[in-house]
């Protein structure tokens, strides 16, 4: 018979790991994201192959992993709780809440179909009541009994930031959740979130942040520096755009966001795919990486951010993604990279060309 060495004792690969601001969460540079493996609005997914890409990742050093309700409209959360079934202390649950399919209350923000085709509207809401039920929903399709980080999913204009920080608090009292995070939150929401928790540490904010989406630069990154709030950023290789993998006569099927996607014009993907393999294949080369985790090492490099999530949906994409986590860039290198992408000027389409509301909200919406 086959002897099978149980999880616990498999040696995994080093991975850098950092504090998440002033928690005591220790989290790895790359995140495993959730999102794709939701399938709504990635063209569908595979529920046995997303379990294996989890758990070849966890054995990556990847042990810490993104998740959020609105993934799949709870798929999300169910296959990662298949996938940790058995070794929930060797891996950090990170998962959101704040956005709502099931009940009609709070403010409207898009509408959508599943993957049954059925239509669904999406509330915000963050008041206590609809948190503590969130948060309920979210540990039974885990499998656990305590979220690592619990994060606001996007701000909720009804609801006084004091009241969500509030109800966050008591879950955290109450041992439901070890930590609180935010996304999607400006400095000055910082500011509100920072001073309701007390002498509770906000742990972190997740924005968007790649190599053609560096707004947070400008004001987000030095506050969480001074203020040392951990950084975890989606979408770092922008959905795919920076592995050099989508070309630009590559088609998107209809329910894939991508299909809408302003970076993903075939203009723009022949202007980064240039870039990548003028600028970025050399460098590449030189450390035997591939151009996907160059760009991964490229954005935990930069100043202020701990972390970032990559998603993946198979078991090769979350090795990749890994060994992105120990892969060290020289100064130079980051600087080239740097230079390059900020010499290109991507044609993004205004509202009115043809892009739909929920796209523009979609492509917002989290982790890559």
């Amino acid at each position: 018979m086959e002897h099978v060495t149980p999880w616990r004792a498999r040696i995994r690969p080093p991975m850098q790991h950092r504090q998440l601001g002033k928690s005591d969460l220790q989290v790895p540079v790359v995140i495993f994201g959730a999102w794709a493996i939701g399938g709504w609005n990635w063209g569908g997914s595979d529920d046995e192959l997303a379990i294996r890409a989890i758990q070849a990742g966890i054995d990556a050093g990847m042990n810490a992993i993104d998740t959020a309700p609105v993934y799949g409209f709870g798929r999300s959360e169910r296959v990662v709780g298949r996938a940790i079934a058995g070794r929930r202390d060797d891996v950090l649950l990170m998962t959101k809440v704040g956005l709502r399919w099931d009940d009609e209350r709070g403010e409207f923000y898009f509408q959508t179909v599943d993957e049954d085709g059925a239509t669904l509207r999406v509330h915000r809401n963050l008041r206590p009541w609809s948190i503590r039920y969130e948060v309920e929903q979210s540990l039974k399709r885990l499998g656990t009994d305590r979220i690592d980080l619990i994060q606001v999913h996007w701000p909720d204009p009804q609801v006084p930031i004091p009241e969500t920080m509030a109800a966050l608090l008591e879950l955290k009292n109450a041992g439901l959740v070890r930590a609180i995070g935010v996304s999607n939150y400006a400095p000055r929401m910082l500011d509100e979130a920072i001073d309701s928790l007390g002498d509770v540490p906000l742990a972190s904010d997740q924005p968007k942040y790649s190599l053609v989406a560096r707004e947070i630069e400008k004001e987000l990154l030095p506050y969480c520096r001074r203020y040392d709030v951990g950084v975890i950023v989606y979408s770092p290789l922008e959905q795919g755009l920076l592995t050099g993998k989508v070309t630009s006569e590559r088609a998107f099927a209809e329910t894939d966001g991508r299909h809408k996607r302003a970076t993903f014009t075939p203009e723009n993907r022949r202007k980064v795919n240039a870039v990548l393999e003028s600028v970025v294949k050399p460098i590449a080369e030189r450390h035997g990486a591939t151009l996907g985790q160059v760009a991964i090492a490229w954005t935990v490099a930069q100043p202020g951010v701990t972390s970032a999530i990559v998603g993946a949906r198979t078991p090769e994409q979350a090795r990749e993604n890994a060994a992105a986590g120990d892969l060290k860039l020289a100064p130079e290198e980051l600087a080239t990279i740097r230079k390059a992408f900020e010499a290109l000027s991507l044609a993004v389409p205004s509202a009115g060309s043809g892009t739909s509301l929920l796209s523009r909200i979609v492509r917002r919406l989290t982790s890559d």
